[in-house]
């Protein structure tokens, strides 16, 4: 049987051009221009980046002086980073450990789960203990950033196919939603230097009061809900679902 799609290294692999495209990365720098001020962080507190992948994330706030882990389950996406960090001379803990198993007590001012890195498990229940490991990771008065596409988004924008063409590559999906409006179930197609890839990639979907309750129920105090990484309302115009939580 072949592996689920988030445990597959060749999934990772073979879509990373288009997950981590020149495009998405020169993003980064604007992304954290927002993120530090949403989080409250200063220079030199600990940061945790939960499914941090290539690191961009992870490499830009060390950048900017802060002592960052970044924690992901694929040993070439944090090969690339950890190369990244030598050639700048940046020290950043780049681990390799699923997130469902990963848990540092009491050793973090703040924490990120950028892009859509949540919900990937099908039993509802280990998505629920992400949260519990990140609550225990973080110290008193920590905040966590979790950054997705929000159900009500989603259902405004909703289109079954799409295709787009990069750098010689085109990548075709096919979505739907199933469960109530709480699963989507995607089929994505790339083909690349005359071969052809395909995979399933389904994941949970939630809405604004469904992540909220999940973080209260993993302990987290106070939940504030934003439509961008800017701090727009989350209303009929936004764009993502972002939420910051606080231990």
């Amino acid at each position: 049987m072949d592996p689920i799609w988030h445990e597959s290294d060749d999934f990772w692999k073979t879509m990373a051009p288009m997950m981590f495209g020149e495009e998405r990365l020169a993003g980064t720098t604007e992304e954290i221009d927002h993120v530090a001020p949403l989080l409250g962080i200063q220079t030199g507190d600990a940061i945790l980046d939960m499914g941090c992948g290539m690191g961009r994330h992870s490499l830009e706030l060390a950048r900017r002086g802060y002592h960052v882990t970044g924690v992901d389950r694929t040993e070439t996406y944090l090969h690339e980073a950890r190369k990244t960090a030598r050639k700048e001379g940046l020290e950043v803990d780049f681990i390799l450990s699923d997130m469902r198993k990963f848990i540092s007590p009491d050793s973090y001012q703040a924490a990120l789960s950028m892009y859509s890195t949540f919900g990937y498990f099908e039993d509802q229940e280990e998505n629920q203990q992400v949260l519990r490991n990140i609550y225990q990771s973080l110290n008193l008065g920590g905040t966590l950033i979790l950054d997705m596409m929000g159900k009500e988004v989603l259902a405004r924008i909703f289109i079954e196919k799409t295709w787009e063409e990069q750098n010689g590559m085109l990548f075709l999906q096919e979505h739907k939603v199933s469960r109530n409006w709480s699963w989507r179930e995607n089929r994505w197609i790339m083909v690349r230097d005359g071969e052809l890839y395909e995979y399933k990639v389904s994941h949970w979907v939630y809405s604004a009061s469904e992540l909220a309750d999940m973080l209260k129920d993993s302990g987290f105090c106070l939940v504030d809900i934003y439509g961008d990484l800017e701090g727009a309302s989350y209303d009929q115009n936004a764009r993502r679902l972002v939420v910051i939580a606080q231990k």
